[in-house]
């Protein structure tokens, strides 16, 4: 269960066309998963409406992967979306994908300012092995 998980917040973002559609997200979200080799087992994506009809609304998702979970929330009226990345495995290191994936997002957004905080999550615990049963 040690992980890598990546917490940030993205401001000033230039792809605001993103940022106000739950299925640009989704489909930006899903694929920079699988790019960088994560077992995508679910995801959902929801669109909020705008606040009035001068401005979009926001979006927020999930995906879930055998390795975690990827949580992004999006403020179109304010350029701005909160990122959150957590890649785990009890067999190998994948921090590595954890940073690529970020480093995806980041970049389809396109913010000017980002503020984020890595964690280094869990312990080297050992593995208990489940003990078979007698064969009479």
């Amino acid at each position: 269960m040690k992980g890598l998980h990546i917490i940030a917040d993205l401001y000033g973002c230039r792809n605001r066309e993103m940022l106000a559609s739950s299925a640009m997200l989704r489909e930006a979200c899903v694929a920079a998963c699988k790019s960088v080799g994560l077992t995508v087992l679910g995801d959902h994506f929801y669109q909020f409406q705008g606040l009035d009809a001068t401005q979009a609304g926001g979006a927020t998702g999930a995906v879930v992967f055998a390795e975690s979970h990827l949580a992004i929330h999006t403020w179109p009226e304010r350029d701005g979306a909160t990122l959150d990345v957590y890649v785990c495995n009890v067999t190998c290191d994948n921090s590595g994908k954890a940073e690529q994936l970020y480093a995806m997002l980041v970049a389809s957004l396109a913010p000017d300012d980002v503020m984020a905080e890595r964690i280094w999550r869990g312990r080297d615990l050992p593995v208990r092995k489940k003990r078979l049963a007698a064969v009479k």
